[in-house]
């Protein structure tokens, strides 16, 4: 008997806990998920005005699209830091989130990035995300000009309102997903 839509739909039941292992594998798959939207254009809710990762010729796609996975992972590690927050041991999130990086990173190697750059690449990752934390901390709208200025070599307002728009859209669904689930150790 082929179940319908309705039946497979309440038959998925989110995991009730993770490990840290689960949880960087979870969200490396989601990072690339948004990545490839972001390329693709396929997300269509929060599309980035301004910003052409198809057709230029200038090194500007290599630096744009390095940013936009930059952001996409932040955007990911602010999600689960905001959804264990008080509920999972500092350690045990920092593990999830070193997992997340490490598969990202593997990834990144597995098709095509040479490993002797991924070290710059890291040390960019780490600049960036301590720029967006404060950002963030001060408010959307920082974020969104922070973000801009890294992918666009300048700050556009509707780039920076669309960037807002999809760190949100990224952000609170993941962190209401894990709000539901334990991190629990390896």
């Amino acid at each position: 008997m082929h179940g319908t839509l309705t039946d497979d739909a309440r038959e998925f039941r989110a995991p009730q806990t993770m490990t840290p292992d689960e949880l960087g594998d979870n969200l490396a798959r989601l990072v690339w998920e948004s990545f490839s939207d972001f390329l693709s254009r396929e997300d269509v809710e929060t599309p980035l005005p301004d910003v052409d990762t198809l057709d230029d010729d200038d090194g500007t796609v290599l630096r744009t699209a390095e940013e936009a996975l930059i952001f996409f992972m932040w955007a990911h590690t602010r999600g689960a830091q905001l959804a264990f927050l008080g509920r999972a041991p500092d350690e045990r999130i920092k593990e999830g989130l070193d997992a997340l990086h490490s598969a990202v990173f593997e990834d990144m190697v597995e098709n095509g990035t040479p490993e002797s750059q991924l070290p710059l690449f890291e040390q960019r990752v780490g600049a960036r995300y301590a720029e967006y934390h404060q950002a963030a901390a001060e408010s959307d709208d920082k974020l969104g000009a922070a973000v801009s200025r890294h992918m666009l070599g300048q700050v556009r307002e509707s780039t920076s309102e669309a960037i807002r728009e999809r760190a949100v859209a990224v952000a609170n669904p993941l962190r209401d997903f894990l709000e539901e689930v334990e991190l629990v150790g390896s």
